[in-house]
């Protein structure tokens, strides 16, 4: 935990007071890969899990000192991608070298590639992330990502 500064602190402390919803300076396991994604990390299900989430409700309660050294192993994680590292990957299936990528591409990749998604998951992420696609199927990647990770739930 020495690796955190003082402003990564604070804020760790705030996102995780959001989620403190008794009040008691506590949080439901269960929060954990909110609460990281709501202060910019990009763990994995697998890697939330890891590192102590659980996937069912009132099952482990954490106090915030026991959420910062989560917060500090999964901000080290090199394995988590950045914006840039999925632009990078998009750019493999953008075909005419101009920002964008065909819609059903897209799709496909999300629910066959890593953490695979159901098509009933997908189709309100890609609602609200994605522009409309043109008349040939191509949408512009790059506004995608960035809706995608602001895109809180």
């Amino acid at each position: 935990m020495a690796d955190l500064s003082a402003r990564d602190v604070e804020r760790v402390k705030f996102a995780f007071s959001i989620y403190d919803f008794e009040g008691n300076d506590t949080m439901d396991a269960f929060y954990v890969g909110d609460c990281l994604r709501a202060l910019n990390l990009n763990p994995t299900n697998a890697v939330v899990e890891k590192v102590g989430g659980t996937k069912k409700k009132k099952e482990k309660i954490l106090k915030v000192d026991d959420f910062l050294p989560i917060f500090s192993q999964v901000k080290k994680d090199k394995d988590a991608g950045s914006y840039e590292d999925f632009v990078e990957v998009l750019k493999l299936y953008d075909k005419s070298d101009n920002g964008t990528m065909m819609y059903a591409e897209l799709e496909h990749i999300l629910m066959s590639l890593g953490e695979r998604l159901e098509k009933d998951e997908l189709e309100p992420v890609l609602k609200t992330c994605c522009d409309e696609e043109d008349e040939d199927g191509f949408i512009p990647f790059e506004p995608f990502l960035k809706r995608l990770l602001a895109f809180k739930v």
